[in-house]
């Protein structure tokens, strides 16, 4: 689940890196942007542009992967939760643990937010888990589309 990432090229990164890992599903909620859809109720001329700008990253994984875009994360949690799925927020805070503390589920819903503010702490408050990736460097954090990549590859092919 994608929350708050104002980015078009980091959208794009991510429906790619989500078709090339097989994940099932990328939800865009919040102000995400999100490819063209059926009954767009964009202005037409915002969709077209916002729509070229994910395909510059996405090289046409916006169409070979399912996606849904839903502004209310609330009632996408809700759902998520409800299907049995576990609530894994990537993001760093006092409570957080490292990534490779966390192991590959049936049914798993990784949580990204915002490039800048990160993940609310009302949708944190929600999950099950809280995953970090250790830094080495001088930087404190990852671009949201790196930080994912890593991330799902972990839990995709990593623990097993």
């Amino acid at each position: 689940m994608v929350h708050n990432v104002r980015s078009a090229h980091n959208v794009g990164s991510l429906l790619r890196t989500a078709d090339g890992l097989g994940i099932k599903e990328v939800i865009l909620s919040g102000y995400t942007p999100y490819p063209y859809k059926l009954n767009d109720e964009r202005l037409p001329h915002l969709a077209k542009r916002t729509d070229a700008q994910i395909q510059k990253t996405a090289l046409g994984a916006e169409k070979s992967i399912k996606w849904r875009q839903d502004n209310q994360i609330s009632s996408v949690l809700d759902e998520l939760k409800a299907g049995g799925y576990f609530l894994l927020a990537l993001e760093q805070t006092a409570g957080s643990k490292p990534l490779d503390k966390f192991k590959t589920r049936d049914k798993i819903a990784l949580i990204l937010g915002s490039e800048v503010g990160g993940i609310d702490s009302q949708i944190l408050k929600r999950c099950d888990g809280i995953a970090e990736i250790s830094m080495r460097g001088r930087k404190e954090s990852f671009n949201v589309a790196a930080a994912a990549a890593m991330a799902l590859y972990h839990l995709t092919f990593l623990d097993k």
